[in-house]
């Protein structure tokens, strides 16, 4: 099998890849096609269940809030990760087809950060939508009016756009002319940066600041809304108020524990030598198991949402 393309190069013998392997998990290599069905089924759950998520909120007024507003842009963008990432993952265990093209390889690269760093982003916008909601609770359709709640939404794109195009530009300007197996399950910029035979000292540590500093500030944000919601739950006056309160913050705190958990050990390390193999299942983590939990995790207890699902589906009966 032709694994990568050679083309000679301006300077010295050099060949520069077009193609890369995606090693997936070659351990587990013989069970491909047990783990497509796992992993086909988990991806079509995911999909399922946030877009219910999203068409709830349209459908339904009384979820018309700040809270469920930024829940489907939530949802949206965890569709948007794992599609960029799982339906090549399951190509590789039905038809071990591992090859992906240099362009295709940086287009994932790009699409899985940029999306996932706007997530953080909005982690931290969530954060703060529920400290105005217990801890300034009178001040709160005022604060977090639609116009607002549209402007931080758009944020959360904007400013991670250009910090992570200017560094995905900056890996794909290295010089790829030797190994070509990543050994990871899809393109990401550690694994990329590190098959590199440039130097590649300055992009590393660009790549360590940039996500550094969107996960870090993500995780300050959130650590002192939280902080402030906690010392306001506890001054509460009776026991069902701070119940109630923290069963608004619970699931929201389940679903950062995960996220900030898996990425800051995947990414805010200065050196990705030798520690691949573990991000590899670390990764797995945000791009299989968080986007499967999050819907259940999110509307389990949500009675809105149950009265919501169960008036829809008797609509939809009732049409029929």
């Amino acid at each position: 099998m032709l694994l990568w393309k050679e083309m000679p190069m301006e300077m010295g013998n050099r060949t520069t890849v077009q193609e890369f392997t995606l090693e997936g998990f070659p351990a587990i290599q013989n069970l491909g096609k047990v783990f497509f069905l796992v992993h086909l089924l988990a991806y079509l759950t995911s999909i399922v269940s946030n877009a219910i998520i999203v068409t709830i909120t349209c459908a339904d007024s009384r979820l018309h809030t700040p809270m469920y507003f930024f829940l489907s842009i939530f949802s949206c963008l965890e569709c948007g990760i794992i599609s960029a990432v799982i339906p090549k993952l399951l190509i590789i265990f039905l038809l071990n087809m591992q090859t992906i093209s240099l362009s295709a390889c940086f287009i994932q690269a790009f699409v899985t950060v940029f999306l996932g760093s706007a997530v953080f982003f909005l982690i931290a916008v969530m954060s703060l939508d529920r400290y105005v909601a217990i801890c300034k609770p009178l001040h709160y359709p005022t604060i977090m009016n639609p116009k607002t709640c549209i402007l931080l939404v758009t944020a959360c794109f904007t400013l991670p756009f250009p910090l992570i195009t200017g560094l995905v530009v900056k890996v794909s300007q290295l010089s790829f002319c030797g190994p070509h197996v990543i050994p990871h399950f899809f393109c990401d910029l550690g694994p990329l940066i590190h098959l590199s035979c440039s130097n590649t000292s300055s992009t590393e540590t660009l790549a360590f600041v940039l996500t550094s500093f969107i996960l870090l500030t993500s995780l300050i944000i959130t650590t002192i809304a939280y902080s402030n919601i906690v010392v306001t739950i506890l001054r509460l006056p009776s026991v069902r108020e701070k119940q109630k309160a923290f069963s608004t913050c619970s699931s929201h705190l389940i679903v950062l524990s995960l996220m900030y958990g898996s990425c800051v050990f995947i990414y805010v390390k200065p050196k990705q030598t030798n520690r691949l193999d573990s991000n590899r299942e670390a990764a797995l983590v945000n791009t299989v198991v968080t986007p499967l939990l999050n819907p259940v995790i999110y509307t389990l207890r949500n009675k809105q949402v149950h009265q919501a699902l169960r008036e829809t589906m008797c609509r939809m009966k009732i049409s029929r």
